[in-house]
């Protein structure tokens, strides 16, 4: 089961950043490239412990349909994500906020099973590895340059 590992340090507490890594709307900004949209679900506003949303959005030029669910959390350190359907075998999304200095380490834990068994294999080796990283960084960097806007502006 492959595993990418993200390490984002974020000039802000802990509960900003737990907040914005779990808001359906920050997750529509932050995933813009691929035109992610809520069809089902919770449609706006914070994710909560139990709650599921399915997303519509264009990978490798074809729209795909996924379900997660908040499966674990605990305010503002820890919440897991995984997938209950959707094009992966599998998927558990881990986020971990640590306090460090006047700030965060967000870290992602992204453990998944590609489907297709050998092709997938194949796939990841070749490229869905690479892209889903770039794909969590970039989420990341949005996430944190909201988190680390000063100007008072809030989002949820």
């Amino acid at each position: 089961m492959p595993k990418i590992v993200i390490h984002t340090e974020i000039n802000a507490v802990p509960q900003v950043v737990f907040d914005f890594a779990r808001s359906v709307d920050m997750h529509q900004l932050s995933t813009a490239k691929t035109n992610e949209t809520v069809i089902a679900g919770r449609t706006k506003g914070l994710m909560e412990n139990g709650e599921t949303v399915t997303w519509r959005a264009k990978h490798f030029g074809v729209f795909q349909t996924l379900t997660s669910k908040i499966t674990q959390m605990e305010p503002p350190d820890y919440f897991v994500d995984q997938m209950v359907v959707g094009v992966f075998d599998s998927f558990k999304h881990e986020h971990i906020f640590e306090p460090i200095g006047k700030g965060v380490r967000m870290t992602d834990i992204f453990q998944y099973t590609a489907p297709l068994g050998i092709l997938g294999n194949l796939a990841n080796c070749l490229f869905l590895k690479r892209y889903m990283t770039n794909f969590l960084i970039q989420r990341n960097q949005v996430i944190k340059l909201v988190s680390e806007d000063k100007t008072g502006k809030t989002f949820s």
